[in-house]
């Protein structure tokens, strides 16, 4: 996934855990941030659901549209 630079306004004391948090596992600091972020979000358990569907997008747009048709019958 492509990265864009930001500028965020954030807690002294949370910028120096996270520098902390960075030297102590060898990632650099926007990996720490992006880490939280994806928990935060959720988006670490979605992207497991993921992977693990055999499901083709195709198929799950076809699935979903049988069921709207259901509901609304």
């Amino acid at each position: 996934m492509a990265r864009k630079k930001t500028t965020v306004y954030i807690d002294e004391a949370l910028l120096k855990a996270t520098k902390v948090l960075a030297a102590r596992t060898g990632k650099k600091e926007y990996e720490i941030f992006e880490d939280a972020l994806r928990g935060y979000l959720g988006l670490g358990a979605l992207e497991r659901i993921w992977g693990r569907s055999k499901m083709t997008e195709k198929d799950a747009l076809v699935l979903a549209y049988r069921e709207l048709h259901a509901a609304r019958e």
